[in-house]
């Protein structure tokens, strides 16, 4: 079973620096000016989207979800309507597990197929030749993402395919819901990192800010514990946001400032087992922590509500 335990991560406060994220808006610059060349709807959400009033606004629009009998789901009878009413109110629901045969052949896939580090394609290698691969390029790789490759892996399309996810998202997000992200990617312990390094793995408390309404799967293909980088999510942070926060261009702020507004007994710390996954809105603050002992291999599924960039900034197939 999935360990959701209460943290208080004060230890990666050291790489909470706002100067991270200036740095990291900075390099997207000329990505922000791509996106609204193909759709200039992505810059009015991306001002406006985060903040509660437009927000709101935008969640009255949702479609109703049709009634339809959905196919048989690797994950048995859990019911759509009930996970959406928890994510409704916590932001979060953490019981998902995925079959053996399906993780284990999403692990073997992640483990013989090179990912790419720190997501620049220039950094290629296998995940366990991880610290040969930072000796031959002379730097810390903290990722590897295995970008468009994952669509190769059956398992994989299948999660993604699978119809409670589907219906999760319908219900939650409105009947226009739609897949916009699959990715499988890697977490390396490594004791050479720099703060830019770590600014730029999301080792910080932030929010994500590329659709209106947004939803996550995520699964975990490796057992997660304390030091193999569990994610942590502030449950009820999708409802309601600091001033300060809505009227910034940063989405990542420092811990003790996210957990003094939000309330430090709501941080959770998701730990557990190969094949166990949760589902979280992601505009609550959420952060990865950093692989201390063993690596960390992990699936995310998303669903949104606008056309899908093609830009590939974490490496995501643009679904079709």
């Amino acid at each position: 079973m999935l360990d959701a335990s209460r943290s208080k991560p004060r230890d990666l406060e050291t790489i909470a620096r706002t100067g991270g994220s200036l740095r990291r808006i900075t390099a997207r610059i000329p990505t922000y000016l791509t996106d609204v060349r193909e759709n200039p709807a992505w810059l009015p959400m991306f001002l406006l989207a985060r903040t509660m009033p437009f927000r709101r606004a935008h969640w009255l629009t949702a479609k109703p979800v049709r009634t339809v009998t959905p196919g048989l789901s690797m994950f048995g009878d859990l019911d759509a309507r009930t996970i959406a009413a928890d994510l409704k109110s916590a932001g979060i629901f953490a019981g998902l597990a995925l079959p053996d045969d399906i993780h284990r052949e999403i692990a073997r896939f992640g483990r013989e197929t090179p990912c790419f580090g720190n997501f620049e394609r220039k950094l290629e290698f296998l995940a366990g030749e991880h610290a040969e691969a930072e000796r031959r390029f002379g730097r810390p790789i903290l990722s590897g993402h295995h970008f468009e490759r994952v669509l190769q892996c059956e398992a994989a399309v299948a999660v993604q395919q699978d119809p409670l996810l589907i219906d999760v998202a319908r219900h939650y997000l409105g009947g226009e819901a739609k897949l916009i992200t699959t990715r499988i990617w890697w977490s390396f312990p490594t004791k050479a990192a720099t703060d830019a390094d770590l600014s730029r793995a999301s080792f910080k408390y932030h929010f994500d800010l590329d659709d209106w309404r947004m939803l996550k799967f995520f699964f975990y293909l490796s057992d997660v514990d304390a030091d193999a980088g569990p994610h942590i999510y502030v449950r009820g942070s999708h409802r309601r946001r600091r001033i300060k926060h809505q009227l910034t261009l940063l989405v990542g702020h420092p811990a003790e400032e996210v957990l003094e507004f939000y309330g430090e007994e709501n941080a959770v710390t998701l730990t557990g087992r190969a094949g166990t996954g949760f589902v979280e809105d992601p505009f609550g603050f959420h952060m990865g922590t950093l692989a201390k002992q063993s690596p960390r291999l992990m699936m995310e599924v998303g669903f949104g509500v606008s056309k899908p960039s093609k830009r590939r900034y974490h490496g995501e197939p643009v679904i079709r």
